[in-house]
């Protein structure tokens, strides 16, 4: 049962929803600065080769232009400094299409924009490489020792010898992250010191990037940041557009203010690098698992790499003696991926659970059962206990909640008129990690009234970060929720973790939880007294006559959080219609249940639970960016041609949560479920039409021209 006092387990509404929605709140661009001016950049034309010339001499007469930095004038930066993406500006050459090459600084946005449309560049271009499936042949090992081939066992022996198995290819295409606030940032000068207004998942990681690109001490850099509008991981790091406001700012000795447009984002932050992958799975006739091999090929920048990890659910979900895990990858003209939501996890489970579903139905298995034989007791990849893992209570619950009973073993047997309905099943995992992270809670106390403000540099990103560190410090404290200010997103803060893996909602929480615990310790030692009954921090505070009263600490995770494997898990189901005479597909339900430890506040977190179904549903059936081989730039470069969900595109959604108590992962066991909810989605709408229509479609999106 609930204690009905508590805060923390209650749903309650965001603190921060009404300045949100009457415009209070305050993002990258909303900041009053006085006297600023408007830069925007420009880009290449080509994919790769060298500027030979820019002619800049017509857009520099303009109306309204105060300046224009290209290679020739720009300062010399760090490009080892932090910044991912590297198009600082700082050599002539070109390395993908649509690189930053210059900046336009005007006393309006559209003067700017304009006068950029004037600059004259000529190129001594280079054959691009741009086509993944030319290339992929050629992909070699990553550089990065993480990703090095994962073996247990002998693979090729158990698929050789087995009687039912699976061997197919999957394959999932580059997307972008789309946040509904596209990247800006304001910059403003005094003397040494830049301020930067700015989107930042890590704010440190900002300030420390920012600081090191520009050849600043950290100290020097004050990055701001208190709301995000989306980022989904392009947030997570920061890329050109943040230094590059700061050196426009410092040029012409004034704030400015750049913002990326819609068009720009496809080649300036980072995307979802596209996926070929091979899963080979092999089973007894009673569905023991005796191997599973993932081999996954993909592509990099031709000056960075980054390789996300599709194998990981693969190494953790079923329990076999043969494993094999491996990555290729191959340089492209391309800007180089990054972490987007779910990162490995979203892309390598649909290939994993699309081939469970296969090797199910090729067993006469039901595709749950046959998951919950191969459950494993340890994690297959290290052989550490679990802190908890709720994956067969995932599924069990959800198929008796979704009504799993009713869908038919084979395809094509449920129909309702002109569309085919089909039910499909997945599982999914993320870790679960706790990163160090520092919190001041400050105490004032007017009468008998004692308010709290919490403080440490945070991030928000619409996932209701204001409102669970209240509730947090609520219970810790012996407050009600009103009574709780909370401020994050200020570098000037104390230094805290991101809102990136996973890993926010458990270091803040902890981290609060923690100093409201030494507050009232510390409270407790001034008055000199025993307490029969511990007291709340409030009664202290009144019975001591104290006005106010304030501490900091510097929150770590478990010294025994290691021991374990700590994951969220879940359990997704899909039913679908489709389309006898049109191949389209419809999601008309989507069930989600969740195991994540404890759940801070069940409204926001449903939230981002349904948000990360939504994008799933993206995944599988619309997302795709297109990029022509031609001349290696994104065709589809706005929401006219990137189709993102609409609201008719979604069915019915619903999110169970699983009672789960975690006594390893930290100390309030919070698991967190902020990139769960996008896990094995795809795969769950894949399987499903499937069982609808008997196509089994491996390659997202799901469109009409493959179904039929």
């Amino acid at each position: 049962m609930k204690d009905t006092n508590k805060a923390i387990g209650t749903p309650i509404s965001r603190i921060d929803g009404l300045a949100k929605v009457t415009g209070k709140a305050a993002y990258s661009m909303d900041h009053p600065v006085k006297n600023a001016a408007y830069a925007i950049l420009f880009k290449s034309t080509i994919a790769a080769g060298k500027i030979s010339d820019i002619d800049t001499s017509t857009a520099g007469k303009a109306p309204g232009v105060l300046a224009i930095i290209t290679h020739k004038n720009a300062p010399k930066l760090n490009v080892k400094g932090g910044l991912r993406g590297g198009a600082l500006l700082q050599s002539p050459e070109v390395e993908f299409f649509g690189q930053n090459i210059g900046i336009v600084i005007a006393e309006t946005f559209e003067q700017a924009r304009y006068a950029s449309r004037l600059i004259n560049v000529t190129y001594d271009k280079k054959e691009p490489k741009v086509d993944f499936e030319k290339l992929s042949d050629k992909a070699r090992p990553p550089k990065d020792k993480e990703k090095a081939d994962a073996k247990r066992g002998d693979v090729q022996t158990a698929l050789s010898q087995a009687t039912h198995k699976v061997e197919e290819l999957y394959q999932t295409p580059i997307e972008h992250h789309q946040p509904l606030e596209p990247h800006a940032a304001i910059a403003e000068w005094e003397g040494d010191k830049v301020t930067l207004y700015s989107s930042a998942q890590i704010v440190n990681g900002a300030q420390s990037a920012a600081a090191a690109t520009l050849n600043l001490k950290p100290e020097q850099v004050r990055i701001v940041s208190p709301y995000i509008g989306g980022g989904f991981g392009s947030k997570g790091g920061q890329w050109a557009n943040l230094a590059l406001a700061a050196v426009a700012a410092k040029h012409i000795n004034r704030p400015v203010k750049l913002a990326l447009t819609r068009q720009q984002m496809v080649n300036s932050v980072g995307l979802r690098q596209q996926n070929l992958q091979k899963v080979s799975l092999a089973a007894t006739a009673d569905g023991k698992l005796t191997a599973l091999a993932h081999e996954i090929t993909t592509h990099c920048a031709i000056d960075d790499e980054f390789v996300e990890p599709c194998g990981d659910c693969s190494k953790v979900m079923y329990d076999t003696p043969n494993s094999l895990i491996t990555y290729r990858v191959v340089p492209m003209n391309l800007i180089v991926p990054t972490y987007t939501r779910g990162p490995g996890k979203s892309t390598g489970s649909f290939a994993l659970e699309s081939a469970m579903d296969e090797l199910a139905y090729k067993l006469k298995m039901d595709p749950i059962e046959f998951r919950i034989k191969n459950e494993p007791e340890r994690d297959p990849s290290n052989g550490k206990p679990w802190s908890s893992r709720t994956t067969v209570q995932c599924l069990r619950e959800g198929a008796k909640a979704f009504g799993w009973e009713k869908r038919k073993s084979e395809p094509r047997q449920n129909q309702q008129g002109n569309y085919w309905i089909g039910y499909g099943v997945s599982a999914g995992t993320y870790p679960a990690r706790q990163r160090p992270t520092s919190a001041t809670v400050k105490l004032k106390r007017t009468g008998d009234n004692v308010t709290a403000t919490v403080e440490l540099a945070a991030a928000d990103l619409g996932t209701g970060t204001y409102t669970i560190l209240a509730q947090t410090a609520a219970d810790a404290l012996g407050l009600p929720v009103q009574n709780v200010k909370v401020k994050i997103g200020d570098s000037d803060l104390p230094p805290a973790a991101g809102a990136v893996g996973s890993v926010g909602a458990a270091s803040y929480a902890n981290a609060v939880n923690d100093a409201c615990r030494k507050l009232t310790e510390e409270l407790v030692t001034k008055s000199g007294k025993q307490f029969f009954a511990p007291p709340t921090a409030v009664q202290l505070m009144r019975s001591e006559k104290l006005t106010d009263y304030q501490t900091r600490v510097d929150s770590n995770p478990l010294e025994t959080a290691d021991d374990y494997s700590a994951h969220s898990f879940n359990a997704n189901f899909a039913e679908v219609a489709v389309n006898k005479s049109t191949g389209m597909v419809r999601v008309n339900r989507f069930l989600a249940v969740t195991g994540a430890g404890q759940i801070l506040n069940p409204k926001t977190a449903r939230s981002q639970i349904i948000g990360g179904n939504v994008w799933g549903i993206g995944m599988a059936l619309t997302e795709e960016s297109v990029v022509d081989p031609r001349w290696g730039n994104f065709v589809t470069r706005s929401f006219a041609d990137y189709h993102v969900p609409s609201n008719l595109d979604i069915g019915n959604l619903d999110a169970i949560f699983i009672r789960e108590q975690d006594e390893h992962v930290n100390t309030l066991g919070i698991k967190g479920i902020g990139e769960v909810g996008i896990v094995g989605v795809a795969a769950a709408v894949a399987n499903a039409v499937f069982n609808a229509t008997g196509k089994r479609v491996r390659e997202l999106p799901i469109t009409p021209d493959k179904v039929l």
